[in-house]
């Protein structure tokens, strides 16, 4: 299907270096039986392994995903966390934003330039299906990194919660009007590398790169490693200067790259810690439950197989360094004057059913017939009419304004928040109990840059993006079980240069074989403001 479209990869990718290639991956999505905590349960898997394989490329190469959906009983899709998909906003997988569903037995491309360095992540954007396993790393390499002449190997430390039951059977209970309080699922254990090998060979006098991923559906993790420094070299794939931490709490989504050093004279095994944060707000003076940590992997950096590894390491307090001091690299100060601001308030809600649902300004996100950047590229000058989209919280940036993103958080939970097709500058993010923001607020000129970031409870945050990079980009917190619940809005981004921007035939096709329409407004209409069959109630039986 012919639209239009934005400059190409391979003006992109020839921009960014002239040594780029194409790196091509062929999945078949399949069911995989696994037992990662000692409990048997069906996974989603590739190509019939978990957990599923690393994706790798170098910064300019062009990444082709072929995604084959052999499910048989699921449809999917698939995301790639915080890849910012600059020309490719088709490619970002956000099924029912950016692509219909893949059903079983159909095939779609994922195809997109690797255009920033960094560790980021993949994930089924579809049904709550990465927390039943799908999800992978990202790794994109970096000929100029700053650090490179700092350490001698890297390694992956993959971070998550865990539950025994599968996603579908956990929402419908979650997604139910006697859940009053709404509560969300609650995992069984925590995993390090999906329930491999948690020890990591090093040598003495050696430093080593770990790139450490959280990709739990839930919960935060905190790591320690001892009495060994990690010397903090980027966050969310954004080059921060050198920063010397002993804890580091990363949530939901969240990426760091450490640089951990063993001791030239060292004779011993070092043990390092993963525990999971389960609590509402560690932090809190007052917390609505008693703080405890009863999830927790005790893993080992190891010089020699023949030495002790029943190490362990004892934490007194967990006072993990404050993530949103973070110094850029680039030195970068913060965007502005502001052009706009979108100021989103968040809180638990209940639908005109009495559904537990999750709030921005008092209303739930809900899923539309057409995937809202159809919308965009086929109603012409009609696709900046932010009604046109349903309920999915939409926000219209016009191309090259600077926006500032508020985000407060009434609940009294720590909340991660996540931004596609961006890495947003922190502000601002206060603790616990700070309130509401407002106009006096002292930022930070010299702010790190990120796209995911945790807000305390009762407290807010400040976001700034240049909107540089059309296309439609969900913001939404990030613990699985609160998108499905609605937590979720939409940037409509410099709409005026999405007009007739093409959509992939293969992804047309998939729509087609669900019944889904790939042009007009929310429900298909040609006619903007015609509302017949938008879907403006949230279903009442979970389907994903």
């Amino acid at each position: 299907m012919y639209r239009g479209s934005l400059p190409s990869l391979i003006t992109l990718s020839q921009a960014i270096g002239s040594l780029a290639k194409t790196v091509t991956y062929d999945w078949n999505v399949t069911w995989v039986l696994a037992s990662p905590d000692g409990f048997a349960r069906p996974v989603i898997g590739i190509n019939d392994k978990w957990p599923c394989p690393k994706i790798e490329a170098d910064v300019g190469d062009v990444v082709t995903v072929k995604l084959n959906n052999k499910l048989g009983n699921e449809t999917t899709g698939i995301h790639f966390h915080g890849i910012n998909q600059i020309n490719t906003n088709s490619m970002d997988g956000a099924v029912g934003t950016n692509q219909c569903p893949v059903p079983p037995d159909h095939a779609v491309k994922y195809k997109f330039v690797a255009d920033a360095p960094g560790t980021y992540w993949y994930h089924s954007h579809s049904m709550g299906q990465y927390p039943d396993g799908f999800r992978g790393p990202l790794i994109i390499h970096d000929p100029d990194d700053p650090y490179k002449d700092d350490f001698d190997e890297e390694v992956i430390l993959t971070l998550s919660d865990w539950y025994r039951e599968q996603t579908p059977k956990l929402l419908t209970a979650m997604i139910n009007p006697n859940n009053t309080q709404f509560a969300p699922p609650l995992p069984n254990a925590t995993l390090v590398n999906d329930g491999g090998d948690t020890e990591i060979s090093v040598e003495a006098g050696k430093t080593y790169r770990i790139r450490m991923i959280n990709w739990s559906a839930m919960f935060s993790t905190f790591v320690l490693f001892g009495d060994l420094d990690m010397d903090v070299i980027s966050i969310d794939a954004s080059y921060v200067k050198r920063q010397s931490v002993k804890q580091l709490r990363i949530s939901a989504a969240q990426r760091a790259d450490v640089l951990v050093t063993i001791p030239e004279n060292a004779d011993q095994n070092y043990p390092y810690l993963v525990v999971l944060d389960v609590n509402q707000d560690y932090s809190s003076k007052n917390p609505p439950r008693p703080i405890t940590f009863p999830l927790n992997v005790t893993g080992m950096l190891v010089t020699d197989d023949d030495k002790d590894k029943s190490g362990t390491i004892e934490v007194k307090t967990f006072e993990p360094y404050d993530d949103s001091t973070f110094s850029p690299h680039d030195d970068e100060e913060a965007y502005g004057p502001v052009d706009k601001q979108w100021i989103l308030n968040f809180d638990y809600c209940f639908d005109v059913n009495g559904y537990p649902r999750a709030c921005f300004n008092q209303t739930t996100y809900i899923a539309q017939k057409v995937p809202a950047l159809y919308s965009a590229t086929s109603l012409g000058g009609n696709n900046t009419q932010t009604a046109a989209y349903g309920q999915i919280g939409a926000f219209v940036a016009e191309y090259g304004k600077v926006i500032e993103i508020i985000i407060n958080n009434n609940n009294d939970a720590i909340h991660p928040f996540h931004l596609h097709g961006h890495q947003f500058q922190v502000l601002a993010r206060p603790p616990s109990d700070a309130g509401n923001w407002s106009a006096d607020v002292e930022i930070n000129t010299l702010p790190p840059r990120r796209d995911t970031v945790a807000v305390y409870s009762g407290s807010h945050a400040v976001f700034r993006i240049k909107a540089d990079n059309p296309g439609v980009f969900l913001f939404h917190c990030h613990i699985e079980w609160h998108v499905e619940m609605g937590l979720t809005a939409t940037l409509i981004e410099a709409p005026d240069k999405l007009v007739n921007y093409t959509i992939p035939q293969d992804h047309v096709d998939a729509c087609d074989a669900m019944g889904i329409p790939t042009t007009g407004n929310a429900a298909g209409h040609d006619d903007w403001d015609n509302t017949d069959g938008f879907i403006t109630v949230p279903p009442t039986e979970y389907v994903g």
